[in-house]
């Protein structure tokens, strides 16, 4: 597979542009094998460090940061002024920035971690950068998925990552050539990498890197007052780790009479000796966290799984749930409108649907349900689409009806987990034998998605019962 092409020896010669595979995903080696001092060069060019914020390693996540003693709630953690973020910006005056420019708008937005990255590796390959003494500390190898191999690759057992590790995979395949093409014969005063080449290796690192600790914060003002987004990445801040109950955040703030801005990480609550310091990197699902950070959360309320949306899919699973003679291949025509609003018809539908997270089932897939297995029209134009998107609204179509679509997405649930070739007992068996590190990952991340979906029946079985039982008594 495509991935198993980025697996690249690292060169030997100064500060190569090459990477190596993932070997360990608490202990990577840094780029250099003795660093600068971090936090000594934070404050020596006029940054801010709590004298209680040490670097230490994480058993987790690899290096992070921890309180050597108590930090009080609302005290600064770590300053950085303006200077220090790295940022994509060129200079026009500049050659070699010129041809970095234009390289960069080759970037799909999606895949906007590459347009920071190729400035990363312009400042990695840059004798006497500003920021070497931060990139001398970033790992050398990265746990994402692109660094895989083809075998763990297919390990993942779940098609919507599959697809965009194979869809990032292609991009960097095809972006080193473009990239080689308009390297070649360049003066050396022209040459955004200082004469070294770039492939493939090289530019998955530097977009991993990026992916996995930049922060998308304010950037300068436009004419129409409101602040552009600008992804930067944050020396320092962004080794402190993942958590959805953070006891830290970060602040964009202006000093009083500076018109230029301070990039704060605060302490939300106090903070104990040898906590780690925590910040949330977003309600996420287990894709983003893999696909981005190289790492899985186990039972993240957030993550979920997603289905297409397909009418023979629906009749099938209705079938097997039992409901006579469902119409999801053929609605009727006010059905058929009611599709169209969901955005699950039309021209140009949004068929992707989504079961568990906070929502356990996607609005309008739940909606669409209930309004296809409900023969009375009057009933559904009762309702509000927001009321009948709502899991939260028990039963508006009647009980038979809720009971119905609870069942059919139960079904749809058995034939999800059906297309993982193997049990959680299989995983789990697997994960004891010893395995890679980027086997553990895929073997992680799977079972994650098959609990998703057993979490999901159970919860939807439980209600089924509940509902039946007031019919029973109602009756």
């Amino acid at each position: 597979m495509a991935a198993a092409k980025l697996l690249i020896p690292t060169l030997s010669h100064f500060r190569p542009l090459t990477c190596a595979a993932a070997v360990s995903a608490t202990n990577p080696a840094r780029l250099v094998p003795h660093p600068p001092d971090l936090l000594k060069w934070i404050k020596r060019e006029g940054g801010f460090v709590h004298e209680a914020v040490t670097i230490t390693q994480d058993t987790t996540y690899g290096l992070g940061l921890v309180a050597s003693g108590g930090i009080p709630k609302g005290s600064d953690l770590i300053v950085l002024p303006e200077h220090f973020p790295l940022k994509f910006q060129s200079d026009k005056d500049d050659e070699a920035d010129s041809v970095l420019l234009p390289l960069s708008n080759r970037v799909p937005e999606e895949l906007w971690a590459m347009k920071l990255g190729l400035k990363l590796l312009q400042e990695r390959a840059k004798v006497g950068s500003f920021w070497w003494p931060y990139i001398s500390n970033l790992p050398e190898t990265y746990t994402v998925p692109i660094f895989f191999s083809g075998e763990d690759i297919k390990n993942l057992q779940y098609a919507p990552v599959l697809c965009q590790v194979n869809k990032r995979c292609r991009f960097l395949l095809e972006f080193e050539q473009e990239v080689k093409n308009v390297l070649k014969n360049l003066k050396p005063s022209e040459h955004p990498f200082g004469g070294q080449d770039v492939d493939a290796s090289s530019l998955g690192w530097a977009m991993s890197a990026v992916s996995s600790r930049a922060f998308r914060l304010y950037g300068k003002k436009l004419p129409n007052g409101i602040h552009s987004d600008i992804p930067m990445m944050l020396p320092l801040i962004d080794m402190c780790n993942h958590s959805f109950n953070p006891n830290a955040r970060i602040l964009q703030e202006q000093d009083a009479g500076n018109p230029k801005m301070l990039i704060k990480v605060v302490a939300e609550r106090e903070i104990k000796q040898s906590d780690p310091l925590l910040l949330n990197y977003g309600c996420l699902s287990n894709d983003f966290f893999l696909l981005d950070y190289g790492f899985v959360i186990p039972s993240n309320p957030y993550d979920h799984i997603e289905l297409k949306y397909d009418g023979a899919l629906m009749d099938a699973a209705s079938m097997a749930a039992g409901v006579s003679s469902p119409n999801f291949s053929s609605p009727a025509p006010w059905q058929q409108e009611i599709l169209f609003q969901l955005n699950l018809d039309g021209e140009v539908p949004n068929l992707k649907v989504t079961i568990g997270g906070p929502e356990l089932v996607e609005g309008r897939l739940l909606a669409a349900l209930r309004v296809l297995l409900s023969n009375d029209r009057e009933m559904v134009q009762r309702y509000d689409l927001s009321v009948l998107k709502s899991l939260s609204a028990e039963g508006p179509l009647g009980v038979a009806n809720e009971v119905a679509a609870f069942r059919t997405i139960i079904a749809l649930c058995v034939i999800a987990l059906g297309h993982f070739p193997t049990k959680i007992m299989d995983d789990e068996s697997l994960l004891k034998q010893g395995v890679s590190v980027s086997t553990e990952l895929a073997i992680q991340f799977r079972m994650q998605k098959k609990s998703v979906i057993i979490d999901v029946m159970r919860d939807l079985t439980k209600r089924v019962k509940v509902l039946l039982s007031k019919e029973t008594t109602t009756a």
